[in-house]
């Protein structure tokens, strides 16, 4: 049977360069994004949601779920925008940039897996992976700053966590995790690539070359955990 993957955030750089990577190796795709596709391309489904707690988010849903998934991928995040830009010191902290940050990386994922959560409870062996940030580690955190983006990411890996022990009284062949993607040239980091060291900014194709195994390879022992790029666990 063709795999069957799930992809929410798809048009973004590595959302999008997911599906790519998944129908180059003849996997069957669907795709959630607010942005419609123009296009239509063989094995791809796409649908055009604008939020996650939209009146037509069930049946979109039940129509993925009318066949079995193997694995599913949310790559919601947000950074900057807006003339908002990651706080150097709480002295910049605004409502409206927490807002924002917590919209994007904590709500939308929270409500999609809400609404994916009657279909992932009864999948064997289904897959999930969040992306997060390594700079929503606590225990990582060193330098400080980035006051709105480090919380929601904090706050996501918590919801992944909270959630796995849910899934796992319902699904104990489900695994669920946080998954940091690395510095990736997409445009959240866009501003932010100037000083990196030589080798660590990754395309969004070499990104979702590198993350499609570690997704395919996840087992229940892993669930609730924050992984980084390459496999290895990273501390909460």
């Amino acid at each position: 049977m063709v795999e069957h993957w799930l992809i929410i955030g798809a048009s973004g750089g590595i959302g999008r360069a997911f599906v790519d990577q998944l129908l180059a190796q003849g996997k069957q795709v669907s795709a959630i994004s607010r942005q419609p596709l123009t296009e239509k391309v063989a094995n791809l489904a796409w649908y055009t949601l604008p939020q996650a707690d939209a009146p037509e988010t069930a049946s979109v849903l039940t129509t993925i779920f009318s066949q079995p998934v193997t694995a599913i991928v949310l790559c919601q995040g947000w950074l900057h925008g807006d003339s908002m830009q990651p706080e150097k010191t709480i002295r910049q902290l605004s409502a409206l940039a927490m807002q924002q940050s917590f919209q994007a990386n904590i709500m939308s994922p929270a409500l999609y897996l809400q609404a994916l959560f009657p279909f992932i409870q009864k999948l064997p062996n289904i897959k999930l992976a969040v992306l997060s940030a390594k700079v929503g580690s606590i225990t990582d955190n060193q330098l400080g700053g980035w006051y709105s983006y480090r919380m929601s990411k904090a706050a996501l890996n918590m919801l992944v966590k909270t959630t796995s022990i849910e899934l796992a009284r319902y699904n104990k062949t489900a695994s669920l995790v946080s998954l940091h993607p690395g510095t990736t040239d997409t445009a959240l980091s866009a501003p932010f690539q100037r000083n990196l060291p030589e080798g660590q900014l990754q395309s969004a194709h070499a990104t979702a070359e590198r993350l499609l195994p570690v997704i395919a390879g996840l087992n229940p022992e892993q669930s609730g955990q924050l992984l980084n790029w390459d496999g290895q666990a990273l501390p909460y």
